[in-house]
């Protein structure tokens, strides 16, 4: 029987399990997989696609994405014009981001009646003013402004933030330019945000309200789940955190490597007793606060400096953690091999290869319930037949490791040697 003989469902069911990359490459290997491919828009369902110099589609191209029902676009090095022609051909777009954005307004956004998710990073042309997010104030549910420049009044940003009263993500990243006081003024009309992402570069004591949005009487809590705070090198005590009692994600990137006099991060992590997922960069080393850890934990992110006796003390403090990012100052070869014993319950490990023995990196198979191991070294190796081309691929040692490690565990384990980023996601964390 020839393939192509078999059920269109059989076929689609097995192409719902490829990435994104699998599908297109399956997609060119024959007329028949492309015609099915293209007729399927579940197969398609959350596909972004990048888009740049737009002139170069043409309306098969258009068309194709349009039966798609693509519903995420980046669109890198955009113009006002090519708003116009993304909404002609695109007009129920879900999420947008734009990169690099050339021209100081983007009033064409209103075209785009269904757009939910709205992002803009590196954009080197100032946006004169916000007044774009207005039309979209009663749609966005997540908006991310990421290295652009802002030269609009704080007001007039916090103002328009207000307005947004649906969303549920919030992300700015600025250079410190800005200058907010407080967030209580847009926290209390934000009252269904769950994730928060800010530069905290212009603070160094948090005033007793930075959290505490007027609505909130009586010892209140923010809904927020998630917080990330970016630069942070602030002074905090627990009145002011007290808002934030249903946080269960915390992420703190400190501004300096070189620790102050006071640790800080003890007063949040007192403050968070129910906290499941912490990340720290950065900052003071480990053992300034790993007695205050708390049980709750479940993941862990570590990128600071720590020694193998500090990881013991972590394994007291939080016995069910299950996903681990290590990435110490120093060399981790001492510290990956206390793994299977500090935290047999891990599912998910991000580590770095380099100075690793292979016994160590072997060791790994102890773990019985590890599902995902993701290997964080880059890997540079030129291209010979285009030198300014660099292929960033693992060695024959580093594979063949793998190898052992995925037959010793009978392929129990998924080691990833390259992490792929969300195309909507933020380049700072």
């Amino acid at each position: 029987m020839s393939l192509l003989q078999l059920p269109a469902e059989l076929w689609l069911q097995v192409f719902s399990f490829l990435s994104w990359t699998d599908k297109l490459q399956v997609r060119l290997t024959c007329a028949g997989f492309r015609r099915l491919m293209d007729k399927s828009r579940p197969l398609w369902r959350g596909f972004c696609v990048v888009l740049s110099d737009l002139a170069r589609y043409n309306p098969a191209f258009w068309r194709l994405l349009a039966r798609r029902r693509v519903d995420a676009v980046v669109l890198r090095a955009g113009e006002r014009k090519h708003l116009k022609q993304l909404a002609a051909w695109l007009p129920a777009l879900g999420a947008l981001r734009l990169d690099d954005w050339r021209e100081g307004g983007v009033a064409e956004l209103k075209l785009f009646h269904g757009m939910r998710s709205l992002s803009f990073t590196s954009c080197f042309t100032p946006l004169k003013n916000v007044d774009f997010l207005f039309p979209l104030s009663q749609q966005l549910l997540q908006l991310r402004l990421c290295n652009v420049k802002l030269t609009c009044p704080a007001t007039h940003l916090l103002a328009a933030l207000s307005k947004l009263t649906r969303l549920t993500t919030l992300q700015l990243h600025h250079d410190g330019s800005l200058k907010v006081p407080t967030l209580s003024g847009v926290l209390t009309h934000l009252s269904e945000l769950k994730h928060l992402s800010w530069t905290m570069i212009t603070y160094k004591t948090l005033s007793h309200d930075f959290f505490s949005p007027a609505h909130l009487t009586g010892g209140g809590a923010l809904q927020l789940s998630d917080l990330q705070l970016l630069n942070y090198d602030a002074v905090v005590t627990q009145e002011v955190l007290q808002p934030l009692s249903r946080l269960r994600s915390l992420s703190v990137y400190h501004l300096y490597s070189v620790p102050g006099p006071i640790c800080h991060l003890q007063t949040w992590l007192t403050s968070l007793p129910q906290l499941l997922s912490l990340s720290v960069h950065g900052g003071h080393p480990l053992a300034a606060y790993a007695d205050f850890l708390p049980s709750s934990l479940l993941s862990l992110t570590l990128c600071v400096d720590l020694q193998p006796e500090d990881l013991q003390l972590v394994s007291r403090r939080a016995p069910h953690l299950q996903h681990l990012h290590l990435e110490p100052w120093s060399s981790s070869s001492s510290l990956v091999r206390l793994l299977p014993q500090l935290f047999p319950h891990l599912r998910t490990l991000r580590i770095r290869h380099q100075h690793l023995s292979d016994s160590d990196f072997l060791l790994l198979q102890q773990l019985q319930h590890l599902v995902t191991l993701e290997v964080l070294d880059s890997f540079y190796k030129p291209d010979p037949s285009d030198p300014t081309r660099v292929l960033q691929r693992p060695g024959p040692r580093l594979l063949q490791l793998i190898s052992d490690l995925q037959e010793r565990t009978n392929h129990r384990v998924r080691v990833i040697t390259r992490s792929h980023r969300e195309p909507l996601s933020c380049r700072c964390v």
